[in-house]
């Protein structure tokens, strides 16, 4: 059983009290410090290293489970306080933006090596501060220090919000799942009750068009990502939530970590949330609106322009293929695409690959596809 020290430890909630606890006593263990970079020191920490086998240069609290895993993984150590703390993969890219780094040779280079170029780069910025999140024995996170730069918003405050916000306007609405990594965290609702309020129109078109079996067992939600990490933004997704898998239809509402945004901020966006809904379920209706002439091509091309896994992109659109007949609309190729996350999750892809996934494949509903509708074949 993974610990919660290890890089690839994850989480899922069955029920939102769960969640909500696991999150409110991982904010009260979190330390969050601010401090110039001056004051951070970047050591080797794998196997090779002299940090390696002297558990006593860490900080109270790091275990060798926390090492170890460091030592299989990113290999660097970070300096605060006068004690080490090993660095999680998380926060590797704020580290190097510290520094002013990139390239992909860094990753190549020994451990030692690695840690001598980030420290001589950081030194050429004495006057800059970093924000430090230490987390599950190891650094999380280094982001910007400049006080308007990145912002806090608690992950259990801000579903509390969105909880109190659900229960306002789409009563009894049911907690559905959450999920929890360490770059990442997600939870998702349903809204049975309105599904009549919000399908309606989307439902009488697809009706018309003999095509209601697709969203027959469909039911209105949403999703909530966040990440303290850097990863993401605090957002809100519609969902269309089925059987197998959810289909996500567009972010609905976003808050940046940054610019001293409050939990209050995100709070006051989600008044927005029936009507963005809306919106995004319109950009959902308009597809069904575009005939394709050459639809295995656009799906084929749809699904190179946003860079989805290959090998399940090719099997969604063979299976296409075979069963879309002779004509099809953008709307048809856009629910036969949500085949790919499907056989993701039969081959037990992790739920953060699925979550950014799904967002990725949401933005198709935004693209112009008759710039993809050719009949020139097209290569993945």
């Amino acid at each position: 059983m993974k610990k919660p020290c290890q890089d690839s430890y994850s989480i899922g909630f069955s029920s939102l009290e769960d969640m909500m606890d696991y999150h409110s006593n991982q904010a009260k263990s979190s330390l969050w410090e601010r401090t110039e970079i001056n004051n951070i020191q970047v050591a080797p920490l794998d196997r090779n290293s002299p940090l390696y086998g002297d558990t006593t240069a860490f900080a109270h609290g790091v275990s060798e489970e926390a090492i170890e895993d460091t030592a299989k993984n990113l290999g660097l150590a970070i300096k605060l306080n006068g004690a080490y703390y090993p660095v999680r993969t998380t926060a590797y890219k704020g580290l190097l933006d510290r520094a002013k780094l990139s390239g992909t040779s860094l990753p190549k280079l020994r451990r030692n090596q690695l840690a001598g170029m980030i420290n001589s780069c950081l030194k050429l910025y004495p006057h800059s501060s970093t924000l430090v999140l230490v987390r599950d024995e190891k650094v999380a996170a280094t982001h910007s220090g400049d006080e308007s730069d990145y912002s806090i918003l608690e992950i259990h405050e801000l579903i509390d919000r969105i909880k109190t916000k659900l229960d306002d306007r789409f009563p009894r609405n049911i907690f559905t799942s959450g999920y929890s990594d360490h770059a990442i965290s997600s939870a998702s609702w349903s809204m049975p009750e309105q599904r009549k309020e919000l399908f309606e129109n989307y439902e009488r078109m697809l009706a018309v068009r003999g095509k209601s079996s697709l969203i027959s067992k469909l039911v209105p939600g949403i999703q909530f990502t966040s990440s303290d990490t850097g990863i993401a933004s605090a957002k809100v997704s519609a969902l269309l939530i089925g059987d197998q898998y959810s289909i996500q239809i567009g972010s609905m509402l976003a808050v940046e970590h940054r610019w001293q945004k409050k939990v209050e901020d995100f709070d006051k966006e989600l008044d927005q949330l029936f009507a963005q809904f809306t919106d995004s379920l319109s950009n959902l209706e308009k597809l069904e609106k575009i005939q394709l002439e050459y639809p295995v091509n656009t799906m084929t091309r749809i699904c190179k322009k946003l860079v989805l896994p290959k090998k399940e992109s090719l099997q969604a659109i063979a299976m296409f293929e075979m069963s879309y007949g002779y004509s099809a609309t953008a709307h048809d190729v856009f629910m036969a695409m949500q085949e790919i996350p499907f056989l993701l999750k039969t081959n037990d892809a992790s739920e953060s690959r699925l979550i950014a996934l799904g967002e990725n494949m949401a933005r198709a509903l935004t693209l112009d596809w008759s710039r993809y509708d050719l009949a020139k074949a097209v290569d993945y």
